[in-house]
C-alpha cells in the first residue's frame, strides 16, 4: 500500500470526477491522500474531504497566494488559520513555504507568512508541508530558528548538501512525477543518494505529471491514483523492490504525521 504525500485533492481539476478519483487511488493501492490547500478560502473543502474520504489534512497558506500574480492573503490570514488549526485539529500544517521563481517575489512578505506559520506549527506541535523552489537555503535559515517537529519537502530539487540538511533537521523529502524523466538527473541522483528513511512519495495532483503520461504529459490533469505507478518506477531507480519501497515510504509518511 502506498501513500501520497502530498495531494491537491480539492481543485477544481478533480471537481467533475472527484468521487471516482479517489476510488480509482484506492483500487490502485492507494491507502491515504494528504490533502493541502494553500489558502483559507480553501480550508473548509479540505475539511469536506477529510470527512468524505478519510484524507489526511493540512491547513495552510501557499507562498504563491503572498506573492506574485495570485497575491490574495493579507496578514489577518495567520489569526484565520490559527484559529482553524485550533478548532479543527489537523494533521500538519501545509502547503507552507517559499518561491523565489514567481514574478513579483516580494520576498520579506513570503518570509514573514512563512516564519508565522512556522509558530503555530511549533505550537500546536505539528509537522509541516514545505514548498521549497529556488529558496532552499532561506528555509533552512528559518527551520533552525523556528524549530519545528518534522515534516516534508515536497518536490524537493536542491542540491545534495541541501537535502542532507533538511535530513537532519529531521524531514523526508518528497519524490513524485518529476522524478520519472530521464532527464531529472540531479533529481534522480538525489533519491538514490537520500537514506530510505527520509524518502515520501507524492503526486502534487493536479500538478507535475509523470512521464508515462506521455509526450503531453505537461498538458495531463496528474492524480493520485498515479502513485503507485510512480512508486515502482522510482523503487527501480533506486532498486528496491516495489513492495519493499511501498512498506517504507508510507512508514515514513506515518512517522512524520504521528500515525504509526
Amino acid at each position: 500500500m502506498w501513500i501520497d504525500s502530498h495531494c491537491h485533492l480539492d481543485s477544481p481539476e478533480f471537481d467533475v470526477d472527484r468521487d471516482e478519483v479517489v476510488a480509482a487511488s484506492r483500487a490502485a493501492g492507494v491507502e491515504a491522500i494528504v490533502n493541502l490547500p494553500g489558502h483559507v478560502d480553501h480550508f473548509a473543502r479540505a475539511l469536506a474531504s477529510r470527512e468524505r474520504y478519510g484524507c489526511l489534512t493540512g491547513f495552510g497558506i501557499h507562498p504563491m497566494w503572498v506573492a506574485g500574480p495570485s497575491a490574495q492573503s493579507p496578514r489577518d490570514h495567520i489569526a484565520i488559520l490559527r484559529s482553524w488549526v485550533e478548532r479543527e485539529k489537523p494533521d500538519l500544517i501545509g502547503e507552507i513555504g517559499l518561491d523565489f521563481y514567481i514574478s513579483d517575489v516580494n520576498q520579506s512578505e513570503q518570509e514573514w507568512f512563512f516564519s508565522e506559520q512556522l509558530k503555530v506549527a511549533r505550537e500546536f506541535d505539528l509537522p509541516v508541508s514545505l514548498h521549497v523552489r529556488r529558496s532552499q537555503d532561506v528555509i533552512l535559515k528559518h527551520l533552525r530558528r523556528i524549530r519545528v517537529r518534522s515534516g516534508f519537502a515536497h518536490a524537493f530539487n536542491g542540491s545534495s548538501q541541501q537535502a542532507m540538511e533538511f535530513v537532519r533537521l529531521g524531514f523526508c523529502l518528497g519524490f513524485g512525477g518529476t522524478a520519472t524523466f530521464p532527464q531529472a538527473r540531479r533529481i534522480r541522483s538525489l533519491l538514490r543518494d537520500v537514506p530510505l528513511s527520509s524518502v515520501v512519495l507524492e503526486t502534487d495532483a493536479p500538478d507535475l505529471p509523470p512521464s508515462f503520461l506521455g509526450a503531453m504529459s505537461s498538458t495531463r490533469r496528474n492524480s493520485p491514483e498515479y502513485l503507485p505507478a510512480i512508486g515502482e518506477l522510482l523503487a527501480r531507480e533506486r532498486g528496491e523492490l516495489p513492495a519493499a519501497f511501498a512498506a517504507a515510504t508510507t512508514s515514513n509518511v506515518r512517522r512524520v504525521l504521528g500515525a504509526d
